[in-house]
């Protein structure tokens, strides 16, 4: 069983799954299994070329980041197990015990990210009655959000990305992804605030 399973390998997803791996020498999240199923194919990056993201070389292409940012994760933080190639098609469950059902297997997780994309094509059973229309974006884009509060749409489940209302940029994205993981850090430590921080100080 996972301690969180993120669902999607964007933005989002790839960040929240950046600072969970930081944090793995914490004694609280030392033990945790965490997971990401790297569904990439509808991200909006694919057809991305950035001249406005902190830190993002100017130039750089969406899809070339899409890539670049798992080999990182798998390279930094091989413990984060990376589910490629599977389109999660169900949830079901309650917090502490959900089953994520894809087009090839079944996992079992205790708390659930998802980090998709707000595009109307959303279709995860078990997630369905959460849709509401997206906020921020034009009402003509017809985009979806998933109803939460700060991220948390219920207990166990997390949403991040625009799929949480958020605007379309990828430094909002990243963002967002952060938020969700510190969450999940503070709920291992007992409620007790924390980070993951990484320094050259000795």
């Amino acid at each position: 069983m996972f301690d969180v399973l993120i669902i999607g390998g964007g933005v989002s997803g790839v960040s929240c799954a950046l600072i969970l791996g930081s944090a793995h020498k914490k004694a609280f999240a030392a033990d945790k299994n965490i997971g990401i199923i790297t569904h990439q194919k509808a991200s909006s990056l694919q057809d991305a070329i950035f001249h406005n993201a902190y830190g993002i070389p100017n130039g750089k292409l969406g899809a070339e980041l899409l890539t670049e940012s798992t080999h990182h994760l798998a390279e930094i933080y091989p413990h984060i197990q990376q589910i490629e190639e599977e389109k999660v098609l169900k949830v079901e469950g309650e917090a502490g015990n959900f089953a994520v059902h894809t087009n090839k297997n079944s996992y079992t997780s205790r708390n659930i990210v998802v980090a998709i994309g707000s595009s109307n094509l959303f279709a995860i059973e078990g997630l369905m009655h959460y849709i509401e229309p997206h906020k921020k974006s034009l009402a003509e884009k017809n985009r979806i959000q998933l109803k939460n509060i700060d991220h948390k749409v219920a207990d166990g489940i997390y949403v991040c990305g625009t799929l949480a209302g958020h605007r379309s940029q990828l430094s909002i994205a990243a963002g967002s992804g952060a938020a969700v993981a510190t969450d999940l850090l503070v709920l291992w430590n007992d409620g007790i605030e924390t980070h993951s921080h990484d320094s050259i100080r000795k």
